[in-house]
């Protein structure tokens, strides 16, 4: 048993329920760099009976978007899955903000910008909707987002203040 396979068991145990022994767990995870780490983490970020915070940490640790192309695709449809399921506002509104990193995947700039078109959903997380949009840039879908989005009542001013600072309006 490597390492990786040992740090996976401990985080796995029942004696290490606690969430601090898990966010340990999972920081020493971190430290290996061992590819098969992410499926691992996503794993964890999709087991819904994991505490929040646990779930939270790896969310923040898969936003940093650097993975190998059919990794991100993996981690872009972890993270979408999150955004569309019936978790937890907070983790919910941390994914919308994660899927800034993943805009160039295909199906992400929709479902985010989705997510800031529906007023049915809290104004903190169409807000984050709305970052992320902005983050990913000038790009064509995005522009044709953030224009949809300039005439709603809550965000119409911020799509508007992003399209002209990109010289669009």
């Amino acid at each position: 048993m490597d390492e990786t396979e040992r740090l996976i068991e401990v985080f796995r145990a029942p004696a290490t329920a606690s969430v601090a022994s898990r966010l340990s767990a999972l920081m020493n995870l971190e430290q290996l760099g061992d590819p098969r780490i992410v499926r691992f983490f996503l794993d964890v970020l999709a087991d819904e009976r994991e505490p929040k915070q646990v779930r939270l940490h790896v969310l923040k640790r898969l936003r940093s978007g650097h993975f190998k192309p059919p990794d991100r695709a993996l981690v872009a449809e972890s993270i979408l899955r999150i955004v569309s399921d019936h978790s937890s506002e907070c983790l919910r509104a941390q994914a919308t903000l994660a899927l800034a990193e993943f805009t160039d995947i295909d199906n992400v700039p929709a479902a985010v910008g989705s997510l800031a078109l529906n007023p049915h959903e809290s104004i903190d997380l169409r807000y984050s909707a709305f970052t992320s949009l902005q983050r990913a840039g000038p790009t064509t879908e995005c522009v044709a987002l953030l224009r949809q989005l300039s005439t709603d009542e809550e965000l119409g001013g911020c799509a508007r203040g992003v399209l002209s600072s990109w010289h669009l309006e």
